[in-house]
Protein backbone atom coordinates (compact mmCIF):
# COMPACT_ATOMS: atom_id res chain seq x y z
CA UNK A 1 0.00 0.00 0.00
CA UNK A 2 1.32 3.43 -0.90
CA UNK A 3 2.17 5.61 2.04
CA UNK A 4 0.73 9.06 2.62
CA UNK A 5 3.15 11.95 2.98
CA UNK A 6 2.59 15.32 4.59
CA UNK A 7 3.66 17.22 1.52
CA UNK A 8 5.06 20.71 1.33
CA UNK A 9 4.38 22.01 -2.14
CA UNK A 10 7.84 22.61 -3.59
CA UNK A 11 6.89 22.16 -7.25
CA UNK A 12 3.64 22.83 -9.11
CA UNK A 13 2.50 21.74 -12.57
CA UNK A 14 3.72 24.08 -15.29
CA UNK A 15 2.86 22.16 -18.47
CA UNK A 16 1.12 18.97 -19.53
CA UNK A 17 1.03 17.45 -23.03
CA UNK A 18 1.31 14.11 -24.81
CA UNK A 19 3.26 12.32 -27.50
CA UNK A 20 1.65 9.39 -29.31
CA UNK A 21 3.61 6.64 -27.51
CA UNK A 22 5.94 5.80 -24.61
CA UNK A 23 8.37 8.66 -23.91
CA UNK A 24 11.78 7.05 -24.36
CA UNK A 25 14.06 9.96 -23.46
CA UNK A 26 13.99 13.62 -22.42
CA UNK A 27 16.75 16.21 -21.98
CA UNK A 28 17.03 19.94 -21.36
CA UNK A 29 19.24 22.21 -23.42
CA UNK A 30 22.10 23.44 -21.19
CA UNK A 31 21.65 27.03 -22.39
CA UNK A 32 17.91 27.82 -22.30
CA UNK A 33 14.47 26.42 -21.46
CA UNK A 34 14.19 24.07 -24.44
CA UNK A 35 13.27 20.46 -23.62
CA UNK A 36 13.83 17.68 -26.16
CA UNK A 37 11.73 14.52 -26.05
CA UNK A 38 11.54 11.30 -28.08
CA UNK A 39 9.02 8.47 -28.27
CA UNK A 40 8.71 4.78 -29.08
CA UNK A 41 6.71 5.85 -32.16
CA UNK A 42 9.75 7.70 -33.54
CA UNK A 43 8.76 11.26 -32.65
CA UNK A 44 11.35 13.95 -31.88
CA UNK A 45 9.92 17.15 -30.42
CA UNK A 46 11.11 20.37 -28.78
CA UNK A 47 9.18 22.15 -26.03
CA UNK A 48 9.99 25.80 -25.45
CA UNK A 49 7.87 27.47 -22.78
CA UNK A 50 4.65 25.89 -24.01
CA UNK A 51 5.45 25.97 -27.73
CA UNK A 52 5.90 22.62 -29.47
CA UNK A 53 8.20 22.12 -32.45
CA UNK A 54 8.02 18.74 -34.18
CA UNK A 55 11.43 17.83 -35.62
CA UNK A 56 10.34 14.33 -36.65
CA UNK A 57 6.89 12.75 -36.78
CA UNK A 58 6.33 9.15 -35.75
CA UNK A 59 7.49 6.54 -38.26
CA UNK A 60 6.88 3.44 -36.15
CA UNK A 61 10.58 3.00 -35.31
CA UNK A 62 11.55 3.89 -31.77
CA UNK A 63 13.93 6.78 -31.05
CA UNK A 64 15.67 5.77 -27.84
CA UNK A 65 18.21 8.41 -26.86
CA UNK A 66 18.79 12.13 -27.24
CA UNK A 67 21.28 14.69 -25.97
CA UNK A 68 22.13 18.36 -26.42
CA UNK A 69 25.68 19.54 -27.02
CA UNK A 70 27.19 21.59 -24.14
CA UNK A 71 26.63 24.89 -25.97
CA UNK A 72 23.01 23.94 -26.74
CA UNK A 73 23.50 24.38 -30.51
CA UNK A 74 23.16 20.74 -31.48
CA UNK A 75 20.61 18.04 -30.65
CA UNK A 76 21.42 14.41 -31.44
CA UNK A 77 19.08 11.40 -31.39
CA UNK A 78 19.52 7.70 -32.11
CA UNK A 79 17.22 4.71 -32.34
CA UNK A 80 15.92 1.51 -33.80
CA UNK A 81 16.55 2.40 -37.47
CA UNK A 82 20.29 2.82 -36.81
CA UNK A 83 20.26 6.49 -37.76
CA UNK A 84 21.94 9.17 -35.70
CA UNK A 85 20.34 12.49 -36.57
CA UNK A 86 21.78 15.85 -35.57
CA UNK A 87 19.87 19.12 -35.65
CA UNK A 88 21.35 22.59 -35.33
CA UNK A 89 18.47 24.43 -33.70
CA UNK A 90 15.60 23.17 -35.93
CA UNK A 91 17.65 22.37 -39.06
CA UNK A 92 18.65 18.76 -39.68
CA UNK A 93 22.36 19.00 -40.53
CA UNK A 94 23.48 15.35 -40.52
CA UNK A 95 22.08 11.83 -40.73
CA UNK A 96 24.55 9.05 -39.95
CA UNK A 97 23.36 5.72 -41.36
CA UNK A 98 24.29 2.72 -39.22
CA UNK A 99 21.65 0.07 -40.01
CA UNK A 100 21.22 -2.69 -39.00
CA UNK A 101 22.80 -1.51 -35.72
CA UNK A 102 20.38 -0.14 -33.14
CA UNK A 103 21.69 3.11 -31.64
CA UNK A 104 20.45 3.30 -28.05
CA UNK A 105 23.29 5.16 -26.30
CA UNK A 106 24.81 8.53 -27.13
CA UNK A 107 26.58 11.33 -25.24
CA UNK A 108 28.21 14.66 -26.10
CA UNK A 109 31.56 15.64 -24.67
CA UNK A 110 31.19 18.32 -21.97
CA UNK A 111 33.91 20.48 -23.51
CA UNK A 112 33.60 20.08 -27.29
CA UNK A 113 31.11 19.27 -30.03
CA UNK A 114 32.11 15.61 -30.15
CA UNK A 115 29.33 13.03 -30.01
CA UNK A 116 29.90 9.42 -28.95
CA UNK A 117 27.28 6.81 -29.89
CA UNK A 118 26.94 3.04 -29.67
CA UNK A 119 27.01 0.63 -32.61
CA UNK A 120 26.72 -2.88 -31.20
CA UNK A 121 30.14 -3.69 -29.72
CA UNK A 122 31.61 -0.41 -31.01
CA UNK A 123 31.40 3.29 -30.19
CA UNK A 124 31.98 5.96 -32.80
CA UNK A 125 32.86 9.57 -32.05
CA UNK A 126 31.56 12.18 -34.51
CA UNK A 127 32.68 15.81 -34.59
CA UNK A 128 29.93 18.36 -35.26
CA UNK A 129 32.44 21.03 -36.31
CA UNK A 130 34.16 18.96 -39.00
CA UNK A 131 31.12 16.68 -39.53
CA UNK A 132 33.39 13.65 -39.62
CA UNK A 133 33.85 10.46 -37.61
CA UNK A 134 36.91 10.98 -35.41
CA UNK A 135 37.41 7.41 -34.19
CA UNK A 136 35.79 3.98 -33.90
CA UNK A 137 36.39 2.28 -30.53
CA UNK A 138 36.08 -1.48 -30.08
CA UNK A 139 34.52 -2.40 -26.73
CA UNK A 140 34.81 -6.03 -27.83
CA UNK A 141 33.29 -7.90 -24.85
CA UNK A 142 29.62 -7.21 -25.59
CA UNK A 143 27.17 -4.67 -26.89
CA UNK A 144 27.76 -1.26 -25.35
CA UNK A 145 25.43 -0.64 -22.38
CA UNK A 146 26.77 2.72 -21.20
CA UNK A 147 28.67 5.77 -22.49
CA UNK A 148 29.81 8.71 -20.34
CA UNK A 149 32.38 11.48 -20.81
CA UNK A 150 34.26 12.84 -17.82
CA UNK A 151 33.36 16.47 -17.07
CA UNK A 152 36.72 17.78 -18.33
CA UNK A 153 36.28 16.00 -21.69
CA UNK A 154 39.57 14.14 -21.21
CA UNK A 155 38.18 10.62 -20.82
CA UNK A 156 35.39 8.57 -22.38
CA UNK A 157 34.10 5.57 -20.41
CA UNK A 158 32.26 2.70 -22.12
CA UNK A 159 30.55 -0.06 -20.13
CA UNK A 160 29.11 -3.53 -20.74
CA UNK A 161 29.97 -7.18 -20.12
CA UNK A 162 33.07 -7.68 -17.93
CA UNK A 163 33.30 -4.06 -16.89
CA UNK A 164 34.30 -0.64 -18.21
CA UNK A 165 36.96 0.61 -20.61
CA UNK A 166 38.16 4.21 -20.38
CA UNK A 167 39.79 5.92 -23.37
CA UNK A 168 41.92 9.07 -23.27
CA UNK A 169 40.22 11.53 -25.63
CA UNK A 170 43.51 13.22 -26.55
CA UNK A 171 45.06 9.93 -27.64
CA UNK A 172 42.45 7.48 -28.92
CA UNK A 173 45.16 5.00 -30.04
CA UNK A 174 46.38 4.52 -26.50
CA UNK A 175 45.22 1.30 -24.84
CA UNK A 176 42.17 2.02 -22.67
CA UNK A 177 42.22 1.73 -18.89
CA UNK A 178 40.04 -1.21 -17.89
CA UNK A 179 37.89 -1.64 -14.79
CA UNK A 180 37.49 -5.40 -14.86
CA UNK A 181 34.42 -7.17 -13.45
CA UNK A 182 33.02 -10.66 -13.58
CA UNK A 183 29.59 -9.16 -14.12
CA UNK A 184 27.94 -6.72 -16.55
CA UNK A 185 28.05 -2.96 -16.08
CA UNK A 186 24.38 -2.01 -16.64
CA UNK A 187 24.54 1.67 -15.59
CA UNK A 188 27.56 3.96 -15.39
CA UNK A 189 28.30 7.57 -14.45
CA UNK A 190 31.23 9.87 -13.72
CA UNK A 191 30.79 12.16 -10.74
CA UNK A 192 30.45 15.84 -11.77
CA UNK A 193 33.87 16.62 -10.26
CA UNK A 194 35.48 13.81 -12.28
CA UNK A 195 36.97 12.15 -9.19
CA UNK A 196 34.80 9.02 -9.20
CA UNK A 197 33.34 6.60 -11.72
CA UNK A 198 30.41 4.45 -10.57
CA UNK A 199 29.05 1.29 -12.16
CA UNK A 200 25.73 -0.39 -11.38
CA UNK A 201 26.02 -4.07 -12.12
CA UNK A 202 23.97 -7.08 -13.15
CA UNK A 203 25.22 -9.09 -10.15
CA UNK A 204 23.41 -6.73 -7.74
CA UNK A 205 26.50 -4.71 -6.84
CA UNK A 206 27.77 -1.15 -7.22
CA UNK A 207 31.42 -0.48 -8.04
CA UNK A 208 33.00 2.93 -7.38
CA UNK A 209 36.42 3.73 -8.82
CA UNK A 210 38.34 6.71 -7.48
CA UNK A 211 40.41 8.03 -10.37
CA UNK A 212 44.13 7.27 -9.91
CA UNK A 213 43.32 4.69 -7.24
CA UNK A 214 43.52 1.11 -8.57
CA UNK A 215 41.39 -0.34 -5.75
CA UNK A 216 37.66 0.21 -6.39
CA UNK A 217 35.00 -0.08 -3.69
CA UNK A 218 32.34 -2.75 -4.26
CA UNK A 219 28.98 -2.49 -2.47
CA UNK A 220 26.61 -5.49 -2.42
CA UNK A 221 23.28 -6.65 -1.03
CA UNK A 222 20.75 -5.22 -3.48
CA UNK A 223 17.48 -7.03 -4.35
CA UNK A 224 18.17 -6.98 -8.10
CA UNK A 225 20.42 -5.54 -10.79
CA UNK A 226 21.31 -1.85 -10.47
CA UNK A 227 19.27 -0.03 -13.10
CA UNK A 228 20.15 3.63 -12.47
CA UNK A 229 22.87 5.76 -10.91
CA UNK A 230 22.95 9.48 -10.12
CA UNK A 231 25.64 11.70 -8.59
CA UNK A 232 24.97 14.99 -6.79
CA UNK A 233 26.71 18.17 -7.96
CA UNK A 234 26.73 19.33 -4.33
CA UNK A 235 29.41 17.93 -2.04
CA UNK A 236 29.20 16.76 1.58
CA UNK A 237 31.37 18.30 4.31
CA UNK A 238 34.00 15.75 3.38
CA UNK A 239 34.13 17.24 -0.13
CA UNK A 240 32.63 14.24 -1.94
CA UNK A 241 29.32 14.01 -3.84
CA UNK A 242 26.47 11.70 -2.90
CA UNK A 243 25.77 8.68 -5.10
CA UNK A 244 22.23 7.35 -5.54
CA UNK A 245 21.55 3.89 -6.95
CA UNK A 246 18.25 2.20 -7.71
CA UNK A 247 17.33 -1.46 -7.84
CA UNK A 248 13.76 -2.70 -8.38
CA UNK A 249 11.61 -0.31 -6.26
CA UNK A 250 14.33 0.75 -3.78
CA UNK A 251 16.98 3.48 -3.68
CA UNK A 252 20.26 3.47 -1.78
CA UNK A 253 22.11 6.76 -1.24
CA UNK A 254 25.84 6.43 -0.60
CA UNK A 255 27.94 8.93 1.34
CA UNK A 256 31.74 8.76 1.32
CA UNK A 257 33.31 8.22 4.73
CA UNK A 258 36.53 9.81 5.99
CA UNK A 259 38.17 6.41 6.36
CA UNK A 260 38.85 5.00 2.87
CA UNK A 261 38.92 1.47 4.26
CA UNK A 262 35.29 1.86 5.35
CA UNK A 263 34.34 3.26 1.96
CA UNK A 264 30.76 4.49 1.63
CA UNK A 265 27.87 4.54 4.08
CA UNK A 266 24.42 3.50 2.83
CA UNK A 267 21.01 5.03 3.48
CA UNK A 268 18.02 3.09 2.12
CA UNK A 269 15.07 5.09 0.75
CA UNK A 270 11.74 3.27 0.40
CA UNK A 271 8.43 4.62 -0.82
CA UNK A 272 7.92 3.32 -4.37
CA UNK A 273 5.91 0.13 -4.89
CA UNK A 274 7.05 -0.65 -8.45
CA UNK A 275 10.24 -0.56 -10.51
CA UNK A 276 12.05 2.79 -10.52
CA UNK A 277 12.69 4.05 -14.07
CA UNK A 278 14.81 7.16 -13.41
CA UNK A 279 16.64 9.02 -10.62
CA UNK A 280 18.40 12.40 -10.67
CA UNK A 281 19.70 15.00 -8.23
CA UNK A 282 18.65 18.61 -8.71
CA UNK A 283 21.61 20.78 -9.78
CA UNK A 284 23.91 21.97 -6.96
CA UNK A 285 21.62 20.26 -4.46
CA UNK A 286 20.91 17.11 -2.46
CA UNK A 287 17.26 17.13 -3.57
CA UNK A 288 16.74 13.76 -5.29
CA UNK A 289 13.94 12.93 -7.72
CA UNK A 290 12.83 9.37 -8.49
CA UNK A 291 10.25 8.30 -11.07
CA UNK A 292 8.71 4.84 -11.20
CA UNK A 293 6.27 2.48 -12.87
CA UNK A 294 3.88 3.06 -9.93
CA UNK A 295 2.99 6.50 -11.36
CA UNK A 296 4.77 8.39 -8.59
CA UNK A 297 7.56 10.92 -8.96
CA UNK A 298 9.02 11.33 -5.47
CA UNK A 299 11.10 14.28 -4.30
CA UNK A 300 13.48 13.32 -1.49
CA UNK A 301 14.60 16.27 0.62
CA UNK A 302 18.30 16.02 1.41
CA UNK A 303 18.22 12.61 -0.30
CA UNK A 304 16.67 11.30 2.93
CA UNK A 305 12.89 11.67 3.12
CA UNK A 306 10.00 12.24 0.74
CA UNK A 307 8.87 15.87 0.78
CA UNK A 308 6.51 15.79 -2.21
CA UNK A 309 4.95 13.25 -4.59
CA UNK A 310 4.14 14.36 -8.14
CA UNK A 311 1.65 12.47 -10.30
CA UNK A 312 -0.10 12.97 -13.63
CA UNK A 313 0.53 9.83 -15.69
CA UNK A 314 -2.11 7.16 -16.34
CA UNK A 315 0.19 4.19 -15.66
CA UNK A 316 3.87 4.82 -14.95
CA UNK A 317 6.74 7.27 -15.44
CA UNK A 318 9.47 6.42 -17.95
CA UNK A 319 11.98 9.27 -17.57
CA UNK A 320 12.84 12.49 -15.78
CA UNK A 321 15.22 15.44 -16.21
CA UNK A 322 16.11 18.51 -14.17
CA UNK A 323 16.60 21.85 -15.89
CA UNK A 324 20.26 22.98 -15.44
CA UNK A 325 19.12 25.77 -13.08
CA UNK A 326 16.93 23.40 -11.03
CA UNK A 327 13.76 25.49 -11.32
CA UNK A 328 12.02 23.14 -13.75
CA UNK A 329 11.57 19.37 -13.59
CA UNK A 330 10.34 17.35 -16.58
CA UNK A 331 9.12 13.76 -16.79
CA UNK A 332 7.83 11.40 -19.46
CA UNK A 333 5.18 8.72 -19.15
CA UNK A 334 4.49 5.22 -20.45
CA UNK A 335 1.47 6.48 -22.40
CA UNK A 336 3.25 9.46 -23.99
CA UNK A 337 2.62 12.01 -21.24
CA UNK A 338 5.06 14.92 -21.08
CA UNK A 339 4.89 16.84 -17.80
CA UNK A 340 6.83 19.85 -16.52
CA UNK A 341 6.73 21.25 -12.98
CA UNK A 342 8.16 24.57 -11.81
CA UNK A 343 9.62 25.41 -8.43
CA UNK A 344 7.31 27.36 -6.15
CA UNK A 345 9.17 30.58 -5.37
CA UNK A 346 8.75 32.03 -1.91
CA UNK A 347 10.51 35.36 -2.23
CA UNK A 348 13.87 34.31 -0.86
CA UNK A 349 15.03 32.14 -3.77
CA UNK A 350 16.37 28.78 -2.73
CA UNK A 351 19.64 27.30 -1.66
CA UNK A 352 20.91 23.79 -1.25
CA UNK A 353 18.07 21.45 -0.28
Amino acid sequence: MKSTINQSKEFEEHYSGTLSDYVTAIAWSPQNTILGATSAAGEVVLWNDGDFTILQTGNGKSVDCLAFSPDGKFLAVGGQDGQVKIWQETELIATLENAPAWVDKLAWSHTSNQLAFSLGRYVQVWDADTREIVVTLNFDNSSVLGIDWRSDGQYLAIGGYKGIKIWHAQNWDEEPYTLDMRSVSVAMAWSPDGKFLASGNMDRSVTVLEWNNPDPWVMRGFPGKIRQLAWSEANTKLGAPLLASSSVEGIVVWEKLQDDSLGWEAQVLTNHVDVISAIAFAPKSFLLASAAADGWLCLWKGAKQVSQILTGVSTGFSSLAWHPQGRLLAAGGDKGELLIWSKVLRGQGFGRT
